[in-house]
């Protein structure tokens, strides 16, 4: 399958998978877009009752859930909780130590790396995700 690129990718992924395409669905699928952000269940539905969308907790839930299981939306487990975002292809993240803010971001390895690992472990990659973690720059130079 295609990575999900847009909103529109997302919605013809609800489709071709036999999800129906409810109001509520799309609310949160349209937040997740028009904001590029990781966010809590919690959070995304007081950014949508915020914005006059009438959607139920439990509904925000299960459609995350449901999202998530599908592969259209990212689904990221940490110590305070689950967060969601919109890109579900593979991909890296830098956490930001500072706010907890996670910032998308791809990066490709070299493919001689990738065969120094594969000959160092015996496994063979088939994809990879990593994980950065820093302080926000500003905070940084300030300390």
């Amino acid at each position: 399958m295609k990575p999900i690129r847009s909103l529109d990718d997302a919605l013809e992924r609800c489709q071709t998978l036999g999800m129906r395409v409810s109001r509520q669905r799309r609310f949160i699928l349209e937040l997740l877009w028009d904001d590029q952000e990781h966010l809590s269940a919690r959070e995304i539905y007081d950014r949508l009752n915020r914005r006059g969308k009438d959607i139920g907790h439990t509904s925000v839930y299960q459609n995350l859930e449901a999202l998530a299981r599908n592969g259209i939306v990212e689904c990221i487990d940490r110590a305070d909780g689950r967060l969601y975002g919109n890109i579900s292809d593979p991909h890296s993240h830098i956490n930001c130590l500072d706010s907890g803010r996670i910032v998308d971001v791809h990066v490709t390895l070299p493919p001689e790396l990738i065969a120094q690992i594969e000959a160092q472990t015996g496994v063979k990659i088939a994809d990879y995700r990593i994980d950065f973690y820093g302080y926000d720059q500003q905070s940084a130079q300030a300390s």
